[in-house]
C-alpha cells in the first residue's frame, strides 16, 4: 500500500524531477508503452496510431504534472479547455469578417490566462505595491502557493490564441491533440516556451528516430544531467547558497566569487534542464526549439538576450515588443527609430524581469538589462573621440563624488568604470594609431585580425561581468516565500553590495582558494567548456552520436558514475521551476 501511494500520490516535499531515479523509471515505462503504440500496432492505420499516441502522452503529461504540482493540475486542465474553445470563437469571427468579435475573444483568452498568472504569482507583490502607494495595510489571509511552470504554459497558450487571431496558425480541432501540445511533459514546467506553429505540425507526423538522432538524444540527456548535478548543484551547495544565505559572514572577495559562480550555476541549471527535455522529447520523435546558444560568448547585452532563454526572448519580441510599437512607435505615435526601439526595449525588459518573479529585485534586474541594451546601442553610434571624453568625464566625476561620499555602491561604480575606461582608452589609441598607419600603409592584416580578436575577448568578458552583476538582484529574489520576497531580497542585495564594495581583507583570498579549490577548479572548467568553439562542440556531439551502441553504453555508464560522485544529499530543484 505504501509503495502504491509513493508511486501515485503527490508528495509536495518530493516533486518529480529529471534528476531522480523515479523519473527515469517513470520514463522507461512510458517509453515502453509509447513504443507499443507507435511501433507495435501495425494493424492500425497511421492516423489512428498518431491519435492514440497523442492521447496517451497527454494523460502521461497530466500525471507528470500532478506528481509535480498536485491539485494545481486542475488549473492546467481549465486553461487547456478554455483556450481550445476560445480559439474556435476567434476563427469563426475571422471567417465572418468580424474582427471586433475576434478581438473580444482574443482579449478574453489573454485576460483569463493572465488572471490565473497574476493571482498565483503576483498577489503578494500587488498588495505590497498597493499598500506602498496608498499607505494602507491590507494583507492576504490565506497562503497562496505558486503552481510549478504556470508562467511557461500560460505564455504558451496566450501565443496560441494570439497567433490564431493573427492568422499564422489554425485551431487544433482535437482536444486531445491540443491538450498534448499544452502539457507535453519534458518542457511543461520549465520550458522552452513552444509556439503552436513550431509544435502542432509535429502532432501529425509519424514517429521517426534514426540511429544518429538516438545518439544525439542520449548525448543531450547525459549532457544535461552533468550540467545540473556536477556544475549547478555542486557549486550551489558548496558555496553559492552559503554566501547568499548570509553575505555578511563572508568577505568581499568571497561574495564576488559566489556571484560569478552563480552566473555559471543558473546557466548550467536551466540549460541542463533544456538539454534533458530536448533529449527526452527527441527519443519520442519530437523536437523542441533551441533555448541557449553559449550566452556567455556574447559581446553585448543585445546579443546575450538573443542567446539566453531564446524561447522567452522570441516570445517577448513577438507579443510585447512589437505590439508596443517595436522600432516605429511609442503609444501609437511615430517617433525616431532609435527612440522607439530604446523605449520599447526597456519596457519589454521590465516586463521580462517581472515575468521571472514578483519582487522589485526582479524589476530592477530587468531594468538593468534594459539600460545595458540602450547604453550599448547609443555607445555604438558615438565616435571614438566622444567615447574617450565621456568615459574620462564619467570616471573623474565618480572619483570626485567618492571622495565626498563613501558608500560601497560608489566604490563598485568607480572600479567598474575605471576598468571600462582602460578598455576604452586602449581601443581609442589603437583606433588613432590605425588611422595614422592606414595613411602610411604600415599596418598589416595580421595585426588587425589579432586586435579584433582581442577586442572581442574584451567585449565578451565585459558583457559577462555586466550580466553577472545584474544577477545579484536575480539570485537575491530566488527561492523565497512570496509573502516576504521583496523585503528579504532587497536586504540580501544590499548586504552583498556592502561586502563587495566595502574594504577587502586581501589576506582571505589565499585561504579561500585553498579551502574551496574544488569549487574554483570546477568553475574554471565550466567556463572553459562554455567558451569552447561552437564547431568543436558540434563535432564531439556528432562523434558521440556515431559511437557503436556497446561503446556508447560504456561511455554513458562512465559518465553516470562520475556524475554520481557529485550527487548532493538533497536533490536540488531546477531554478526555473519557481517561474
Amino acid at each position: 500500500m505504501e509503495l502504491f501511494e509513493h508511486i501515485f500520490a503527490f508528495n509536495p516535499n518530493s516533486p518529480l524531477l529529471f534528476t531522480q531515479f523515479y523519473f527515469w523509471a517513470f520514463f522507461a515505462i512510458v517509453y515502453l508503452l509509447f513504443a507499443l503504440i507507435v511501433e507495435g500496432t501495425p494493424a492500425l492505420k497511421e492516423r489512428t496510431r498518431l491519435h492514440l499516441r497523442n492521447i496517451f502522452l497527454m494523460f502521461v503529461s497530466w500525471f507528470f504534472y500532478y506528481k509535480t504540482s498536485g491539485s494545481f493540475l486542475l488549473i492546467l486542465i481549465v486553461l487547456t479547455l478554455t483556450n481550445w474553445s476560445i480559439a474556435f470563437g476567434i476563427r469563426h469571427a475571422l471567417d465572418k469578417n468580424r474582427t471586433w468579435a475576434a478581438r473580444i475573444w482574443m482579449g478574453l483568452s489573454v485576460t483569463i490566462n493572465l488572471a490565473f498568472l497574476f493571482y498565483y504569482k503576483y498577489a503578494y507583490f500587488g498588495v505590497d505595491v498597493f499598500n506602498s502607494v496608498f499607505g494602507s495595510h491590507y494583507s492576504i489571509v490565506n497562503q497562496i502557493l505558486l503552481p510549478v511552470g504556470i508562467s511557461f504554459y500560460t505564455f504558451q497558450v496566450i501565443s496560441y490564441t494570439v497567433d490564431i487571431f493573427r492568422g499564422t496558425v489554425k485551431p487544433v480541432t482535437n482536444i486531445f491533440d491540443f491538450g498534448f501540445y499544452v502539457s507535453f511533459f519534458p518542457q511543461l514546467v520549465a520550458g522552452p516556451i513552444v509556439r503552436a506553429s513550431e509544435f502542432v505540425p509535429q502532432l501529425y507526423m509519424p514517429f521517426h528516430l534514426s540511429r544518429r538522432l538516438f545518439g544525439l538524444a542520449v548525448f543531450w540527456i547525459v549532457n544535461g544531467l552533468a550540467k545540473k548535478i556536477i556544475l549547478s548543484d555542486y557549486l550551489a551547495v558548496n558555496l553559492i547558497d552559503r554566501v547568499f544565505d548570509n553575505p555578511l559572514l563572508f568577505s568581499g572577495f568571497e561574495n564576488l566569487f559566489a556571484l560569478f559562480a552563480y552566473s555559471l550555476q543558473v546557466y548550467a541549471d536551466f540549460s541542463g534542464y533544456t538539454d534533458i527535455a530536448t533529449g527526452v522529447a527527441m527519443l519520442m520523435g519530437f523536437y523542441l526549439p533551441r533555448n541557449f546558444d553559449s550566452p556567455y560568448k556574447s559581446r553585448n547585452p543585445q546579443e546575450f538576450w538573443r542567446r539566453w532563454h531564446q524561447s522567452l526572448s522570441r516570445w517577448l519580441k513577438s507579443y510585447v515588443y512589437i505590439p508596443l510599437g517595436g522600432n516605429r512607435t511609442i503609444f501609437g505615435r511615430k517617433v525616431p527609430k532609435l527612440l522607439a526601439s530604446n523605449v520599447n526595449s526597456f519596457a519589454t525588459m521590465l516586463i521580462g524581469g517581472l515575468w521571472h518573479g514578483a519582487s522589485w529585485n526582479f524589476v530592477i534586474w530587468g531594468g538593468l538589462n534594459g539600460v545595458g541594451m540602450i547604453v550599448n546601442k547609443i555607445w555604438r553610434e558615438l565616435g571614438w573621440y566622444i567615447r574617450a571624453l565621456l568615459m574620462t568625464g564619467l570616471l573623474t566625476g565618480l572619483i570626485i563624488w567618492r571622495s565626498v561620499v563613501q558608500v560601497p555602491l560608489l566604490n563598485l561604480a568607480c572600479v567598474w568604470v575605471a576598468i571600462l575606461w582602460v578598455g576604452t582608452m586602449v581601443r581609442f589609441f589603437y583606433w588613432w594609431l590605425n588611422v595614422i598607419t592606414r595613411r602610411e600603409k604600415l599596418i598589416g592584416g595580421v595585426e588587425t585580425t589579432l586586435t579584433n580578436a582581442l577586442a572581442n575577448v574584451w567585449a565578451i568578458l565585459q558583457t559577462f561581468a555586466f550580466i553577472t552583476f545584474t544577477r545579484l538582484f536575480f539570485r537575491s529574489s530566488s527561492n523565497l516565500d512570496p509573502a516576504t520576497a521583496s523585503e528579504t531580497a532587497w536586504q540580501t542585495a544590499v548586504d552583498m553590495i556592502g561586502q563587495i564594495g566595502g574594504a577587502w581583507n586581501n589576506g582571505i583570498i589565499l585561504p579561500f582558494l585553498s579551502e574551496y579549490w574544488k569549487v574554483v577548479a570546477l568553475f574554471l572548467a565550466g567556463m572553459i567548456i562554455h567558451w569552447l568553439p561552437t564547431d568543436f562542440k558540434r563535432r564531439y556531439r556528432i562523434a558521440f552520436a556515431s559511437l557503436p551502441i556497446p561503446v556508447m553504453i560504456i561511455a554513458v555508464c562512465l559518465v553516470i558514475f562520475v556524475i554520481y560522485q557529485f550527487v548532493t544529499a538533497d536533490m536540488q530543484p531546477f531554478i526555473y521551476f519557481q517561474f
